[in-house]
């Protein structure tokens, strides 16, 4: 069964359900051909950029490989089917997050966008992603 994708922006922001995930996530980075095959598996998402490959690991993970430790980012899935090619989703979250002094990274994957903020801003970040979603619902209504 084929989950219903949502396109609109506010459609997409009042749908959403931010979710913080467990776990410390860190973002990697190396040109090791031998650590990237023994991760690719483990790593939550990896990207080919010219100056390396990008991972997003566990902790343990990043701690075992030797990586810095030093920006330890927390998960938040936003829990809406989203379309690939929706429009504004991510420059609602970002753009909310941003107005109130919380750096993000984003990652939109195939159903659903992963929020990345430092970990000690996770918990305001859920209350300000909440809070858009209900002002988009109310829009809605």
């Amino acid at each position: 069964m084929e989950n219903e994708l949502v396109r609109d922006r506010l459609a997409m922001l009042a749908g959403m359900k931010p979710t913080l995930k467990e776990g410390r996530y860190y973002f990697c980075t190396t040109n090791d051909v031998d650590v990237v095959t023994s991760l690719s598996s483990r790593s939550l998402a990896t990207f080919r950029e010219n100056e390396g490959v990008a991972l997003v690991l566990e902790e343990s993970d990043a701690k075992r490989h030797g990586f810095s430790l030093a920006m330890p980012m927390a998960r938040i899935v936003l829990e809406v089917f989203s379309a690939l090619d929706g429009v504004g989703l991510t420059a609602g979250v970002a753009t909310a997050l941003a107005d109130h002094g919380i750096p993000c990274n984003m990652i939109a994957a195939y159903y659903h966008d992963n929020v990345f903020v430092p970990e000690g801003m996770a918990q305001r970040a859920i209350e300000i992603l909440s809070l858009v979603q209900r002002e988009a619902c109310a829009t809605r209504s």
